[in-house]
């Protein structure tokens, strides 16, 4: 089974990947995660990325697609992506890599939810700059306040988790994301949820509605 979580930044879609890619046996595509790594790294590429996330831009389709059909190339077991695609410019390249591999896409799912309560979630987000764990002061706040429960490590606010860079996340979600909706409706694959419900109960409505794929 191969499945794409659509929804805007913070509206759950890491959580809900990892419930699902656990509960079906899907290896769990992040785009952010992969990009991460590379910067992490010093990598070419995260040089190249950098600047668009630190900004709250897009990257680029080319670059996504390179680093996710190297990334995936071997990978045998049904996919989860968690973000991806953005663009219908990166659906096309999707459906087009899919083809290649004589496979599908079996369910396309958004997590609906309002913009507000977006913002409010994404600007209560902390992150570990050693281990990566990603807390909410709001639903899941540390042990210690602003320490990592992990290793210790002071947390710190993401550039892109800025009030500032916040809103203008979400406004490029809006302008070049959204067609992505009407794109995947016309698919008869296409599943909403109200992402604004308690994980467990989000996780438990998707779930539902894949049942029998």
């Amino acid at each position: 089974m191969n499945i794409i979580l659509l929804g805007y930044p913070g509206s759950g879609k890491g959580t809900q990947a990892k419930v699902l890619s656990q509960k079906l046996g899907l290896f769990h595509v992040s785009t952010g995660d992969i990009f991460r790594e590379e910067l992490a790294k010093d990598t070419p590429l995260g040089l190249e990325v950098s600047g668009y996330l630190s900004a709250g831009r897009l990257v680029p389709d080319r670059l996504v697609l390179e680093v996710l059909k190297s990334r995936l190339s071997k990978e045998t077991r049904g996919l989860l992506f968690d973000g991806f695609p953005r663009t219908v410019e990166q659906a096309e390249g999707l459906d087009a890599w899919f083809d290649s591999r004589e496979t599908t896409l079996d369910a396309v799912i958004f997590l609906n939810v309002p913009e507000a309560e977006v913002a409010k979630r994404l600007g209560d987000r902390r992150t570990c700059p050693k281990c990566g764990k990603i807390y909410n002061l709001g639903t899941k706040p540390p042990q210690k306040p602003d320490i990592c429960d992990t290793c210790n490590e002071k947390l710190i606010t993401r550039d892109d988790d800025t009030p500032g860079v916040i809103w203008k996340r979400l406004q490029v979600y809006k302008d070049q994301t959204e067609p992505l909706l009407a794109y995947y409706k016309s698919s008869g694959n296409f599943y909403e949820a109200d992402g604004g419900q308690a994980p467990e109960s989000v996780a438990a409505k998707i779930a539902a509605m894949l049942d029998g794929k």
